[in-house]
């Protein structure tokens, strides 16, 4: 196969980066068609949780699986067969399918024709089924997401969270998002949206992607980033998406883009906005810092002159003054609004200054 070499968001060495932060326990050696070697370091010593195999959930078998599962089946009866077959099914919840189908339990699967299939998935969707285990799936984990775009993010900020193990039709899947603010970012772009199945990244089509359609419906002027109405969000951040499940449902044979699923769509937004949370506590914090850091420079500006004042009001002395400076200068490092403080440092001065007073009319008097 030949190909140009060329670099960019669609490119191997974007690909192999990616990789990288999803799979933080690997280490990647990477020699491009420049001779240049790039290295992407392990993060972490611990191997992903390794996946059981189960058997599928009747909610997402569709007709034509579920003909060719009664053909092949071993089983003797309609009962044994969905017993045997698939998962969290026990003779209770046959017993209730083969009512809701109105096909009796002794049926034999192989001479189940078309339209009694038809009938018995009418009855698997009537009958409310426990959810599938998710023993079945591996997750990055938080802790993993974090180490993964640190190492190959440069900012300032990361959080990253697991939602709880959901399902839909019948396939148990597990939503997983992270976030790096600020640092090394580009500011004046949209932010970077990596989006991922089960630990592959997904470089095309990102606009028919039910990840990028929910970052956009999310809004995340309230976690500190400006956003235009049905767009990505603008800022220096980098936004990681990642969906872990025994069948992702992609929108073409491509696999490049999930399909829009109202529960996986859900799922997205919640873990979107819980990553938003922890993000918005950092800017306000930030901005808080920044504004208060602004008003310290105001203030220590105004120090000296506010000796001056006091040395010419109270004739104070030198040292006095420079004493009466390191107070203010002391408690405007303090936290503000502690009055008590405040109050603990203005008595603390009035009593070294007293003693200050008291040591050189002393000293006065001696001379005489």
């Amino acid at each position: 196969m030949e190909g140009t070499y060329q670099k960019g968001g669609q490119s191997v060495d974007s690909y192999l980066k990616q990789t990288a932060i999803a799979n933080p326990h690997v280490t990647i050696i990477y020699t491009n068609p420049n001779a240049e070697q790039i290295i992407f370091p392990r993060a972490t010593e611990a191997m992903p949780k390794e996946p059981r195999e189960i058997r599928p959930h009747p909610y997402g078998v569709e007709l034509g699986r579920l003909i060719k599962m009664l053909s092949w089946t071993k089983a003797r009866t309609l009962q044994s067969f969905l017993m045997t077959e698939f998962s969290r099914v026990g003779s209770g919840t046959a017993k209730a399918i083969c009512e809701n189908a109105a096909l009796l339990p002794s049926t034999k699967p192989k001479k189940i024709s078309r339209e009694i299939a038809e009938k018995l998935e009418r009855g698997i969707k009537k009958t409310k089924i426990m959810n599938p285990p998710t023993d079945c799936i591996s997750p990055i984990g938080a802790e993993e997401i974090e180490k993964g775009l640190k190492k190959e993010i440069k900012a300032e900020f990361y959080a990253a969270v697991t939602r709880p193990p959901s399902v839909y039709r019948g396939n148990p899947f597990i939503i997983e998002a992270g976030v790096a603010y600020g640092g090394e970012q580009n500011t004046e772009n949209t932010i970077t949206l990596l989006r991922y199945a089960n630990r592959v990244p997904l470089l095309y089509q990102q606009g028919a992607c039910a990840i990028t359609k929910s970052v956009i419906n999310t809004s995340w002027r309230p976690y500190g980033l400006s956003q235009s109405r049905g767009a990505l969000p603008i800022g220096q951040c980098t936004i990681v998406v990642h969906i872990a499940s025994v069948w992702v449902p992609f929108t073409s044979e491509s696999k490049e883009a999930i399909a829009h699923y109202p529960e996986i769509i859900k799922e997205i937004k919640l873990a979107l906005q819980e990553c938003g949370r922890k993000l918005a506590i950092y800017v306000r914090k930030k901005k808080h810092i920044v504004a208060e850091s602004a008003k310290r420079s105001y203030i220590e500006t105004y120090i000296p002159h506010v000796g001056d004042a006091l040395k010419e009001i109270i004739g104070l002395k030198d040292i006095d003054k420079k004493k009466v400076e390191k107070l203010l200068k002391n408690i405007l490092e303090k936290k503000r609004g502690k009055i008590e403080e405040i109050k603990v440092g203005t008595e603390e001065f009035e009593e070294e200054l007293a003693l200050e007073k008291k040591k050189e009319s002393e000293k006065g008097e001696t001379d005489e």
